[in-house]
């Protein structure tokens, strides 16, 4: 693995570092701002149909903890598939992802905010 990868997973949810790319960053003397977009992997909740990426939603920011005195804001955009079947947009189930796992206030806070869009 990229030693980059295993630094942001120690900085960023490691949820959202393996299901998600980094696209671009922005950095001044203030301000972090740093873009995502999903992977284009199939969720698996979606492996037995018959669906492909269709673009994303409307791309949400969430204020993160500061670092090194700059604040950081995460700009995440989430894909949405389309099932050939039914025509039916669907998106990957963040509550899926995330059972089993052991989170802290933060990263849930993460996925509450997530989750609303």
């Amino acid at each position: 693995m990229d030693s980059y990868i295993d630094l942001l997973k120690v900085l960023l949810p490691e949820l959202l570092i393996t299901h998600f790319d980094i696209v671009k960053h922005e950095s001044n003397k203030e301000v972090l701002h740093l873009y995502f977009e999903e992977k284009k992997d199939v969720p698996k909740e979606f492996s037995s149909a018959m669906i492909i990426s269709h673009g994303f939603h409307k791309e949400i920011t969430i204020q993160d903890f500061p670092v090194r005195g700059k604040k950081v804001f995460l700009h995440i955009k989430r894909r949405r598939w389309l099932n050939k079947n039914t025509k039916q947009i669907v998106q990957r189930d963040w509550e899926l992802v995330a059972q089993g796992t052991r989170m802290t206030v933060e990263f849930a806070a993460f996925l509450k905010v997530l989750n609303k869009y």
